[in-house]
């Protein structure tokens, strides 16, 4: 096999991969798809600048398969041009006067990972008004309980052993706290109202989706739902909304901007950078999966992961103004009816299997 041939195939390959997750199909083989389109542009400009090398200007065969390659490059690169810092902002800054701010801080701990020193430092340091801990059991329950401040007085804790465990810690004041379980019976959610410094209610959506996996759950279908549950009551709320946790899906998957589009939620790290939180052991093998949406009530302060973790996530914490004021200055798209459909059908997929 001369290398041009190789060049080919790799480059056919790289057009399968890019065209799978279009086809509306749950399966997790091609769902996975959905995740590596950063390492699949690099890829594919990397293909492409060899590829000309080896270029027959004389051969119309040549001229098509580059064509091609170059399309699937622009279709790559678009999916998360969005977040880069050469896009436009989505959630603006926070004005100079404003004083009602919170933070918080999401962490998959890895149920499994010993080291809890790590995580328990950053949550420590990040001295979030609200920390949500996913895949936890009770061992880490107890260490985390054990070590931080009392500040977080109010809690809701589910910890479980099926990597579904999900931990909420609060220094300010909760209101009427749900333990749910949307899609099935060993996945809890947490969702909650909490009471601002200010004295203003917000709401908190903590969820843990399960992911599309060959051994478990070789359908996207029940995390779809789940997020599609969620996003639904996300726009029917009265009150300022923050979705946080690990969602087992990359930001510019077709479900996550389906959620997006429906909850009319925004993204912090829209103009601003991917902020990649898994896989922390490898790092070419790195994509965004934990994740921090607001309504348009909120503005931007800070957005960072912690480069530290024993966990095969990064911890996430976000400073958030809320300034329901000037919420018409970065407001989102309405609902469209073929959104809602899809949303709709996908929870009814869910039922109906």
């Amino acid at each position: 096999m001369t290398f041009k041939h190789f060049l080919k195939g790799f480059g056919i390959l790289a057009i399968l991969i890019t065209i799978a997750p279009i086809f509306a199909v749950d399966y997790w083989w091609i769902r996975i798809f959905d995740f590596p389109h950063i390492q699949l542009t690099f890829l594919t400009a990397l293909a492409l600048l060899i590829y000309f090398i080896k270029f027959d200007f004389k051969s119309l065969g040549d001229y098509a398969f580059i064509t091609v390659l170059i399309a699937c490059f622009i279709f790559q690169f678009v999916k998360f041009f969005p977040y880069t810092t050469f896009a436009p902002d989505e959630m603006l800054k926070a004005t100079d006067n404003a004083n009602n701010n919170l933070s918080i801080l999401t962490a998959n701990v890895y149920q499994d990972n010993e080291d809890t020193q790590v995580i328990i430092d950053a949550l420590n340091s990040s001295n979030a008004d609200i920390m949500v801990l996913t895949e936890a059991n009770n061992r880490w329950r107890d260490e985390i309980v054990s070590a931080i401040s009392d500040a977080y007085s109010y809690k809701v804790e589910y910890p479980l052993d099926n990597t579904y465990g999900i931990l909420l810690y609060s220094k300010l004041k909760l209101i009427d706290p749900q333990l749910k379980f949307l899609v099935e019976d060993d996945i809890p959610s947490i969702h909650t109202k909490a009471i601002t410094r200010l004295g203003d209610t917000i709401k908190i959506h903590a969820i843990h989706p399960t992911p599309p996996m060959p051994q478990h759950n070789p359908r996207s279908t029940d995390r779809d739902a789940e997020m599609m549950i969620v996003a639904k009551e996300v726009m029917d709320t009265q009150h300022p909304t923050i979705v946080v946790g690990d969602f087992n899906d990359v930001p510019w998957s077709s479900t996550n901007q389906l959620f997006k589009k429906v909850s009319k939620t925004l993204d912090p790290r829209i103009g601003r950078g991917i902020f990649s939180t898994y896989n922390a052991k490898k790092f070419l093998l790195r994509w965004p999966l934990d994740h921090i949406y607001c309504t348009k009530e909120f503005r931007y302060k800070s957005y960072k992961v912690y480069n530290e973790t024993s966990s095969d996530h990064f911890p996430v914490y976000a400073e958030f103004s809320l300034e329901p004021n000037n919420a018409k200055e970065q407001e989102p798209e309405e609902v469209r009816k073929e959104d809602l459909k899809r949303a709709e059908e996908q929870i009814k997929m869910y039922k109906n299997k």
